[in-house]
């Protein structure tokens, strides 16, 4: 090649490199798979004819687990599995007066309608008469001989009789050893 085709040829190229890029936005130019570019999107409860039930919310697939969730190793109403949590569950939380203003604002808001301001069992659901088995009491020896973590275990996936349900979806893990610090406060008031 001369040297005098040189600047012509980069010349050219240039111009055609300017002529290639699109200045409009919107546009995204040429598109190849319009069908994979331009994906029709489902509202979440409207029917769907790509999934066999006609339902574009679908459940997750069974034994999914959300990013930064560990299951619950125990199982509810197991008396062996109570006593494990009790045995192997250690309360990661240092008490302290903020631990136990923040333990009483999360009684306050979960466990007093049923156990009562003071954790006597005599909470508002059971005085009133909407709930006929009196809670048990918080602050008697049944309670505060077991260990944390069998406490935890209870909050967590509710009572062996069933009477009180898990609080785990609701509470979150730190809350509940909050908690019960403060229950344990509770019985030396």
């Amino acid at each position: 090649m001369t040297t005098k085709k040189i600047p012509l040829l980069l010349f050219a190229m240039s111009l055609l490199a300017f002529t290639a890029c699109n200045k409009e936005k919107n546009d995204p130019g040429y598109v190849y798979f319009p069908d994979m570019y331009y994906s029709h999107a489902y509202d979440a409860n409207t029917p769907n004819p790509v999934f066999a039930d006609s339902i574009t919310n679908q459940m997750p697939v069974e034994g999914t687990v959300p990013r930064g969730y560990a299951p619950y190793p125990y199982k509810a109403k197991s008396f062996l599995d109570q006593q494990a949590a009790g045995q192997e569950l250690e309360n990661p939380i240092v008490v302290d007066n903020q631990v136990l203003a923040e333990g009483k604002r999360q009684y306050d808001i979960y466990c007093m309608i049923c156990h009562g301001e003071f954790g006597k069992g005599d909470g508002h659901i059971y005085t009133s008469g909407l709930f006929v088995a009196k809670p048990t009491s918080l602050v008697e020896e049944y309670v505060q001989s077991k260990p944390d973590g069998e406490i935890y275990h209870v909050i967590t996936v509710g009572s062996l009789s069933g009477l009180m349900g898990p609080h785990g979806p609701q509470i979150k893990a730190e809350n509940r050893w909050k908690i019960i610090h403060y229950v344990r406060n509770l019985a030396s008031l």
